[in-house]
């Protein structure tokens, strides 16, 4: 199995991140932010920089898009992994036009309401995950599984 992991750095990096019982032994690439944070998380990992600032950015929202029709139709992950933010709208959107099964984590500072990339992504994802009970009632298709820290 071929992953994509896909985040803005900073906190949504970190949360992605902290799934590596899960990713370590597959093969995977990160698409992020090329910021001083990133770069060292992921010092031993292969990572190909998007575009930002990107929150509701249509400029970043294209030229995102742009880069992954490259880098999907280039790679061919079998499954894409987020936490968000914007960059994951373009990512799971193409994804799913490759084929791509499309895991949204929704971040764990959001309690009781949606984020946008949430609505955005929602409709495509194959599984939407969330991290305190009560957004279960925000999203039809959502799974609680607790907190991931």
């Amino acid at each position: 199995m071929k992953v994509c992991l896909v985040s803005s750095s900073g906190g949504h990096l970190t949360q992605l991140y902290m799934l590596k019982p899960f990713w370590k032994n597959k093969e995977r690439f990160w698409v992020t932010f090329d910021k001083v944070d990133a770069r060292s998380l992921l010092k031993e990992e292969r990572m190909i920089p998007c575009y930002y600032p990107t929150n509701r950015s249509l400029k970043a929202l294209l030229i995102n898009t742009r880069l992954a029709l490259k880098t999907l139709r280039k790679e061919k992950p079998d499954l894409i992994i987020s936490t968000g933010a914007a960059i994951a709208v373009p990512f799971f959107y193409v994804g799913k036009l490759f084929g791509a099964k499309c895991v949204y984590i929704e971040v764990y500072d959001r309690i009781d309401r949606p984020t946008l990339t949430g609505r955005l992504v929602h409709p495509v994802t194959d599984l939407f995950i969330v991290q305190w009970k009560e957004m279960e009632k925000v999203y039809r298709k959502a799974v609680y599984i607790g907190s991931i820290f």
